[in-house]
């Protein structure tokens, strides 16, 4: 595989081993783990393909140049001798970002400054010429990472952060991100193998992943751009292709997703985001009361949701919990049912012993990932049954 090069797919904590995973099904090479991030080999078109197709990823960076730095003098210079002519031209708009994590740089916004001199003096001295930034929609995003004293200089292939997917236009107040949503749902181990349900649905995000998880819709097939379709070597037939044989992948799926809120506001918002997503086939969704609702089927259901919490939405945090341990309880029976929360104090309030917690964070606030195991019939009688 001599066309293959180093990229990096960066994403959110605990998410590395699903993203490592989903990277080697889609036929990355020598893939390899961090901390928020996985660091993989493929070739242009296998760029395409991961920005297209993973769930996980919140971006794709390509390495293109990595350096010993001491100071922001020794980060001037060595930018400076990059050759930079092979990525830009003075006609192509650019923007850095930069993170660091390094005693003798404190500041990214003083990095991004000094890296984008130093490319603006490069062209200024070699063709007269120097291109422009523009940091809404530049047609090159390059990323500057410090990590002590090592500075890793990247081409960001995808752009706006890969959560984007492009068909949410309608959010409530405590919206949840869709690379999470995809990520806590590969978690659970969904699959698209049973009905799925998810009872506090807001606008409608874990339907729409469970949706293109089950039928394996590339995640971001209703995004309008990447960042690597501006690139001077943008190849569109290439792309062309990935995307056709990646449509060529999607599979039937024979159950219901289903999805309920109280609020019509946020059922409508759902429907609408849903439609957006070409799913409405797929997901049915009503204004219903979770806590007044029963199990609609007599096979195993899988849930997942993501209940209220009290630093968006007020409620009465006690009683809420007990009330999903209850219903869970009485109405769910043969349901594994998963939810996120960042309140760790309300789990007492479930009443239930969850049979597995997984650390995640949504967005700052540190999480679980809980699963309940809801037996049909008592815990006793499914004991005894195995017994005999």
């Amino acid at each position: 595989m001599g066309n293959n090069f180093k990229m990096v797919a960066k994403t959110m904590f605990g998410f590395e081993e699903i993203l490592a995973k989903e990277l080697r099904n889609l036929g990355a090479v020598n893939v390899v783990e961090g901390i928020r991030m996985v660091a993989f080999e493929g070739d242009t078109g296998f760029m395409y393909k991961a920005n297209l197709c993973l769930r996980t990823a919140i971006k794709i960076l390509k390495p293109i140049h990595s350096f010993y730095v001491k100071d922001e003098t020794d980060l001037y210079k060595k930018i400076y001798e990059m050759e930079w002519s092979k990525y830009l031209s003075p006609e192509i708009t650019f923007a850095i970002d930069a993170t660091v994590n390094s005693e003798n740089f404190t500041h990214s916004l003083y990095v991004s400054q000094k890296t984008k001199d130093a490319i603006v003096d490069k062209f200024r001295d070699t063709v007269g010429k120097r291109p422009d930034v523009d940091i809404k929609f530049p047609e090159l995003r390059i990323n500057i990472h410090i990590q002590m004293n090592q500075c890793n200089v990247s081409l960001d292939t995808s752009g706006r952060s890969l959560h984007q997917r492009g068909y949410r236009t309608a959010t409530n107040i405590a919206p949840i991100n869709e690379v999470l949503a995809a990520g806590l749902l590969l978690l659970s181990g969904w699959d698209g193998q049973s009905h799925f349900l998810d009872p506090m649905c807001g606008s409608g995000t874990f339907l729409t992943e469970a949706a293109m998880i089950a039928c394996n819709i590339p995640a971001n097939i209703n995004r309008k751009e990447f960042a690597f379709e501006k690139w001077q070597d943008f190849d569109s037939e290439l792309y062309e292709k990935i995307v056709e044989s990646s449509l060529n992948k999607t599979r039937e799926f024979h159950y219901k997703i289903t999805g309920y809120d109280k609020a019509p506001s946020a059922v409508q918002k759902a429907i609408d985001n849903v439609e957006n997503a070409n799913l409405s086939e797929y997901i049915s969704i009503e204004r219903k009361n979770f806590f007044e609702s029963e199990k609609f089927t007599e096979n195993h259901l899988h849930m997942v949701f993501n209940p209220p919490y009290g630093e968006r939405l007020n409620i009465e945090m006690e009683e809420f919990y007990g009330n999903i341990g209850d219903t869970l309880k009485q109405n769910y029976p043969g349901t594994d049912a998963w939810f996120i929360t960042s309140n760790l104090e309300a789990l007492k309030f479930v009443g239930l012993r969850p049979s597995r917690k997984i650390k995640v964070f949504n967005s700052h606030l540190e999480s679980r990932l809980v699963k309940y195991v809801m037996y049909k019939g008592s815990k006793k009688a499914k004991y005894n049954n195995q017994v005999e």
